[in-house]
């Protein structure tokens, strides 16, 4: 039905067309007596007319004119239409001069007839499309409800940008916005006017200005917008008073070359508040590396690993191998990536756990992977305050088990994902990720390239404190924090996978690679933050609650980047640590320790034992009070960034 409709449409604007033809050289030939001087014969006007009709109506056809929708075309098409109709004419032209040379100069050959004609009939059927389009675009204005009832808006960006959202809003029959004000930072704009909206200077007033006008929402229109710079307008007008709004792709992701999608109206969201600047990703060498390669990811339905399994899929894998105990994360990212590539993608899923060893050699056995990217682990600090045992099986003995397997078939990279709370550890499961760190670096000495990644707290994943606080603004609070004062570092799920994939890529041996993650964020500004992102304001209509501390908790995660411990890579953003590892002997034997403890306790919910242990594997292993009674003092506290 679609078809036939756009074949009608089709016909009926090439009939129109013809008709307008048939008028501008029925007008042309009338001219012809008018101005005696033209001096031409009326069978031969008429030919050269025809002529150029053909190769009017040919060229349009073949380039594709009559399929356009004029009602929503703008300069692209009018001048492509103007420079087919141009090359109608010349070829006409030369048809013409052609032709009169082979039959002895009787033919008429008169080249302002082609010129004309074809400039009038392009001005007339492009003219008659463009009133069309401006009567379909501003008809819905007459009808349309007052502007009274609608929400008046200040635009900030009086470019290309701003201007086509302006008269979006103005034109769109659903549109329940009435653009009264642009706000630019070019001083010659001042003052000017845009589709009838005045532009206001973006100066040292421009809130007070903001406050005196009748604007309730606030539209940021800028193409190629940063983080920092996204932060700062969100700063600057939201002292305004007014709801600010993006108009910006639905997807922003840090890594891509371009955001993808169709640009829309958003709310702000906290990650836009959060993003620092874009990391820079050697997709090249990314896709390089894992072309034709068989990848295996561990975890790979958790936040970690399924966008892991999502950036891995782009690079032509020869096969993806995820493996996960939680049969419903792996069923979710399978169907995603099946929905997504089909038979494209070479994918096979285990359910599996990384603590069982036998079953590991199995599959490592059968598919042979050319690269593992573990990110396998029990991550949540209090529920492991509570289990040690489980932490130190799945998180230690898993990844021993991982590695052994890698190592017995020939696996080419192992990549390891490690977390900020494994430098100088104050609770069991940061403890057990450094352990995790020890048993990748001490087998420098294999021929399987083992390295790890460390980055801090990741936005948007399972159990993070984005996604909690969300929840609880939705049922009306109270926010609960554990202490005002506590700061963390954030990064992007996609941020954190690229980096673990370029750090594979880029991997030799042994190497402890880490993100720069740049300041720490206060949380109780972060939250602050996020209940005025809900249109709400702090501490009236949502509450923030202190509730103490968790166990294993600290105020502040250790500053990952130290430069005199540190080694620049060629990505100015990722560092390789360069502290002396353990030998693989000694991490053996720390293994073994951890693994009798294990089986000792085993008839225990909860053992002192295990936490000796550990703190005899890991050294680094202090108690988090220590920390916290001079947390005041770090250089991570006085740095803290406020959102």
């Amino acid at each position: 039905m679609k078809s036939l409709l756009s074949n009608h449409r089709r016909l009926v604007l090439c009939l129109f067309d013809i008709l307008c033809y048939i008028c501008v050289t029925v007008l042309c030939f009338a001219g012809t007596f008018i101005d005696k001087s033209l001096e031409i014969d009326p069978g031969h006007f008429f030919t050269n007319a025809i002529v150029l009709a053909l190769m009017i109506f040919t060229f349009r056809t073949v380039f594709g004119f009559y399929k356009n929708v004029w009602r929503y075309t703008y300069t692209k098409a009018y001048l492509s239409a103007i420079l087919q109709d141009a090359a109608a004419a010349v070829v006409s032209t030369l048809i013409a001069f052609i032709v009169r040379g082979f039959i002895n100069n009787k033919f008429v050959f008169k080249m302002w007839q082609f010129v004309v004609m074809s400039a009038l009939f392009c001005l007339v059927t492009l003219g008659s499309r463009y009133v069309y389009r401006l009567w379909h675009k501003h008809r819905n204005i007459i009808s349309d409800e007052p502007s009274a009832h609608k929400i008046n808006v200040a635009i900030v960006g009086a470019g290309q940008m701003g201007a086509l959202l302006a008269d979006e809003l103005r034109c769109s029959k659903t549109s329940s916005y009435n653009p009264i004000a642009f706000i630019d930072k070019d001083k010659a704009k001042k003052g000017d006017f845009i589709g009838g909206v005045k532009v206001y200077h973006e100066d040292e007033n421009i809130v007070q200005t903001v406050k005196k006008l009748p604007v309730q929402e606030i539209f940021i229109a800028m193409p190629g917008l940063d983080s920092e710079a996204i932060s700062h307008l969100y700063k600057l007008y939201i002292k305004t008073g007014c709801k600010i709004k993006l108009y910006d792709t639905p997807v922003r992701e840090i890594g891509q070359e371009e955001a993808q999608g169709k640009r829309a109206l958003r709310e702000f969201q906290i990650e836009d508040l959060l993003f620092r600047k874009q990391l820079k990703i050697n997709n090249r060498r990314s896709l390089d590396f894992y072309r034709d390669k068989t990848v295996l990811v561990t975890g790979g339905g958790g936040s970690i690993g399924s966008e892991l399994c999502r950036q891995i899929a782009k690079l032509s894998p020869k096969k993806l191998i995820i493996l996960d105990i939680y049969e419903n994360n792996a069923y979710d990212i399978q169907q995603e990536l099946l929905r997504n590539y089909g038979d494209k993608l070479d994918l096979t899923v285990f359910i599996a756990s990384v603590r069982d060893a036998k079953r590991l050699d199995t599959i490592f056995a059968q598919c042979r992977p050319d690269v593992v990217f573990h990110a396998a682990a029990h991550k949540h600090v209090p529920l492991m305050e509570n289990n040690p045992a489980e932490t130190i099986k799945n998180n230690v003995l898993g990844t021993y088990n991982t590695a052994n397997s890698a190592e017995k078939y020939g696996v080419k990279k192992f990549i390891m994902i490690s977390t900020d709370k494994a430098v100088n550890p104050t609770n069991i499961m940061g403890a057990s990720k450094r352990m995790c760190e020890m048993i990748v670096q001490c087998r420098r000495d294999s021929k399987t390239c083992f390295s790890a990644v460390r980055f801090g707290n990741v936005l948007g994943s399972n159990g993070s404190v984005i996604p909690l606080f969300r929840s609880q603004i939705a049922k009306g609070g109270p926010i609960t924090l554990t202490d005002k004062r506590i700061i963390r570092y954030f990064m992007t799920i996609p941020e954190a996978s690229q980096l673990v994939i370029q750090a594979g890529a880029m991997a030799h041996s042994g190497e402890l690679f880490v993100l720069d993650m740049g300041k720490p964020v206060k949380i109780y500004d972060l939250a602050v933050n996020m209940i005025r992102l809900s249109g709400l304001v702090p501490e009236e209509d949502i509450k923030i609650e202190e509730v103490g501390l968790r166990p294993g908790e600290k105020l502040y995660e250790e500053l990952l980047i130290k430069t005199e411990t540190m080694e620049k890579t060629d990505n100015d953003m990722i560092f390789i640590e360069t502290d002396t590892p353990y030998t693989r002997a000694e991490v053996d034997a720390k293994i073994a320790m951890l693994t009798r403890v294990v089986e000792e306790t085993a008839d225990e919910l909860a053992s002192e034992k295990i936490v000796e242990a550990m703190k005899n594997a890991v050294p680094t292993f202090i108690d988090p009070n220590e920390v916290n009674k001079n947390a005041e003092k770090s250089d991570e506290m006085k740095e803290a960034k406020t959102v």
